[in-house]
């Protein structure tokens, strides 16, 4: 049987060399919902991400963001988003990635992240560590909010949720903490909890494809990823919330009071 993180690592990185291609060359842009935007690019690269799955695993199952779906109770699932941070990519900012991860039975088992302008490699195996260009990441130890960034995300709502993250932020701000980051790609913003960069990182509402890579990191470098009450994820819409153990308590105590209904 082919080697799984081979097979994600492989995927990710053709994936990643469509998506260049498109970026320096051009392409098209549709609305999938306000601020919702999908390129001829993320349908190209989750195709070539699910030819390589299936071919070294066809009996596999996989769940992408531009158009594979999956029942999340499958035993061997790959969740896949093709370009995180379409956004970023549409404007000709150079911060997206590929993610791609395995679940196995419920549990993710393997996680990669793949910049490819870059070229930074994020990898993380369940009990095996996290990874970023073959180095080990850890998260923040050993510090308080008054010691750290914190990462932000914002969903496309621009309602209630959009003034909750809002108020969490201006709370965080009255924990001393050093600033806020916002940067619009969900996979690298938890690959950077996993290597310090930051003490955490909430948003309010993800999809399965951009935080599932990108949990395992965080967990493999030796934080917590939960949603932003305190509860373990699903595998399904959620809000998530990621830092080192040190800082989750006191940022929880924070999403918690600001959760939109």
């Amino acid at each position: 049987m082919p080697d799984i993180t081979e097979t994600a690592q492989r995927a990710a990185q053709e994936a990643g060399t469509i998506l260049k291609h498109y970026f320096e060359e051009g392409f098209n842009i549709r609305l999938k919902g306000t601020a919702d935007l999908v390129t001829d690019a993320d349908v190209a690269a989750e195709q070539k991400v699910a030819e390589i799955i299936l071919a070294d695993f066809p009996e596999h199952s996989i769940l992408g963001e531009e158009g594979h779906t999956a029942d999340v109770a499958s035993e061997h699932l790959w969740i896949v988003d093709p370009l995180d941070g379409t956004t970023n990519f549409a404007h000709g900012f150079p911060h997206f990635a590929v993610s791609i991860a395995y679940y196995h039975q419920g549990q993710p088992e393997c996680g990669v992240v793949w910049n490819p302008i870059r070229e930074d490699l994020y990898t993380a195996v369940r009990g095996g560590g996290a990874f970023h260009n073959g180095r080990p990441m850890r998260v923040a130890e050993g510090k308080s909010m008054s010691d750290v960034l914190i990462g932000v995300g914002f969903y496309y709502d621009r309602g209630e949720m959009m003034q909750g993250t809002l108020s969490a932020i201006r709370d965080c701000f009255g924990q001393k903490i050093h600033g806020i980051r916002r940067c619009g790609t969900a996979s690298l913003d938890l690959a950077h909890v996993a290597g310090g960069l930051w003490g955490g990182y909430f948003e309010y509402e993800l999809n399965a494809w951009d935080f599932a890579a990108g949990r395992l990191l965080v967990e493999e470098a030796g934080g917590v990823v939960t949603n932003c009450s305190g509860d373990p994820l699903p595998i399904g819409r959620t809000s998530v919330l990621a830092g080192a153990k040190c800082i989750v308590e006191d940022l929880t105590e924070i999403t918690r009071r600001h959760l939109p209904e």
